[in-house]
């Protein structure tokens, strides 16, 4: 078996939704996904792929009323041993540590704002770094009121060094950065929450898509220091972004 992602690298990313096929059918177009069955143990899950490459789960809630939304997993590597770290920090472990089939150990976990983040012990599924392959995941942020607690949080919980910049913090693996905290004070009735980008081509273009295909425009297409951006959301609620790299 190939090495895992290394300790602290955004990995995998997994929705969880109220109406799958429409999950489906809406990221398939936007994105140029096909899917193909997840681990048993996870109910209703399927892997999304790119040319065959696994870049993403989806999966129905087994909690009434629970909100759709995307989850940034971390790769570890000893999920329990992990999870009873983010205990020990004052997170909070609501599900896990489970064996998901020979693919993997996983956790999900909230951090002390209450953002859901997930973590990932490979076994069979290696998961996936982010990059810029169109339609792949492409960065991981955390929105949180609290940006220097959840630095001191995750830099102990993953192990790995948080670095200050001007806009955001960087949680840096082997001194490159993987995910971005950023401070937020006013979430607009939002609860702290890791924010899922997915690269595209044309970031106006997947706007325009994604109206067609029945989802929303929350904040239109506009210049950020990692590309061109905007923030979406898919006809069952799920918030997401997409970037067009530099």
């Amino acid at each position: 078996m190939e090495l895992r992602l290394a300790q602290g690298t955004p990995c995998w990313v997994s929705l969880l939704t109220d109406d799958l096929p429409g999950a489906r059918a809406f990221y398939g177009e936007l994105l140029g996904w096909t899917y193909s069955p997840g681990p048993g143990q996870l109910g209703a899950y399927v892997r999304a792929e790119l040319d065959g490459t696994p870049v993403a789960g989806l999966g129905v809630s087994s909690t009434t009323g629970f909100p759709v939304q995307w989850t940034t997993y971390f790769a570890v590597d000893d999920a329990d041993r992990t999870a009873q770290l983010v205990r020990e920090c004052g997170g909070t472990v609501a599900v896990g540590p489970l064996q998901a089939d020979d693919a993997g150990r996983m956790a999900v976990a909230a951090d002390l704002s209450g953002a859901v983040f997930g973590l990932w012990q490979a076994e069979q599924h290696l998961g996936r770094e982010a990059g810029t392959d169109p339609g792949g995941p492409a960065w991981a942020e955390l929105l949180t009121p609290d940006a220097d607690g959840a630095a001191a949080f995750y830099g102990t919980v993953l192990d790995r060094p948080v670095r200050p910049t001007a806009d955001e913090s960087a949680l840096l693996v082997h001194g490159r950065p993987v995910a971005g905290i950023r401070h937020r004070a006013d979430l607009r009735g939002h609860p702290p929450r890791w924010r899922t980008h997915f690269a595209v081509r044309d970031a106006e273009q997947t706007t325009r898509h994604t109206v067609e295909l029945g989802g929303r425009v929350l904040v239109e297409p506009h210049d950020t220091a990692r590309g061109r951006a905007a923030r979406l959301a898919d006809p069952q609620g799920g918030h997401f972004s997409v970037l067009e790299a530099l």
